[in-house]
């Protein structure tokens, strides 16, 4: 009887890219070319009037639609839309090159680090606004103080694992998502490492930073995660928990 082979199942992405979307029509073909081969795009249209989703689905990443306004609301439904072990998060304006999260990758693979961070390093004149710039540098001290974590940037480009991601339970779904993701982190005893990547000119207009406005907003979101008590006493003083 001749015998019956059979394809392996499929397996799921290595790594998926959650990559926030607002109207990043022009630069999506930059970035959605960078994704390392044998890694999943997902592009999260948070309310897009160019034709971003389009665009996106016509290039091969998955398109998630997220109504709810907001950057935080945008990652935490890639997140959730995710399903590789390990999640990536990067920018849609083409600042970033979604390729650099390779060693990112290794780094947790190998278990060296819970969380990896990308510092931003700048590559010409303007590229990151003074006043963004500031608002970036007060938050650092301020999570020193807070957390203990000598980080010199809040920056978007970072890896982790989906599972403990998910159970971090984060909820800020504004611009203090990225802040929340550490300090809960950080609280929950991971290690968080830190590296140079370069920082390129965005495609359009900035959304947050590019204007005082949006800078001032990020702070605010981002001042008032940090005046969250830590986990432990949060489920101390929760209904139920022990007084």
């Amino acid at each position: 009887m001749k015998a019956v082979t059979t394809s392996p199942p499929p397996t799921g992405p290595a790594v998926d890219v959650v990559l926030p979307c607002l109207d990043e029509a022009e630069a999506l073909p930059w970035v959605l070319a960078r994704i390392p081969a044998g890694w999943r795009a997902i592009v999260v249209d948070n309310g897009s009037t160019d034709g971003s989703a389009e665009v996106a689905r016509a290039l091969g990443a998955t398109v998630v639609r997220e109504e709810r306004r907001g950057f935080g609301a945008a990652c935490h439904a890639g997140l959730l839309a995710a399903t590789a072990d390990l999640v990536c998060f990067c920018d849609c304006d083409a600042s970033l090159d979604p390729g650099l999260l390779v060693p990112f990758t290794e780094e947790l693979r190998t278990g060296g680090a819970d969380l990896v961070l990308g510092r931003r390093r700048p590559q010409g004149r303007g590229t990151w606004p003074a006043h963004a710039r500031a608002g970036n540098l007060a938050l650092s001290l301020l999570l020193r103080r807070r957390t203990g974590l000598a980080l010199r940037d809040l920056g978007p480009l970072r890896a982790a694992r989906r599972a403990p991601l998910l159970a971090l339970g984060l909820t800020d779904r504004r611009s203090g998502y990225p802040l929340q993701m550490v300090v809960r982190a950080a609280d929950a005893g991971w290690r968080i490492t830190e590296h140079d990547v370069p920082y390129l000119p965005r495609s359009g207009a900035s959304k947050v930073t590019g204007t005082w406005r949006g800078t001032w907003q990020a702070v605010r979101d981002m001042s008032r995660v940090l005046k969250e008590a830590p986990a432990a006493e949060r489920e101390r003083t929760a209904p139920g928990g022990t007084r």
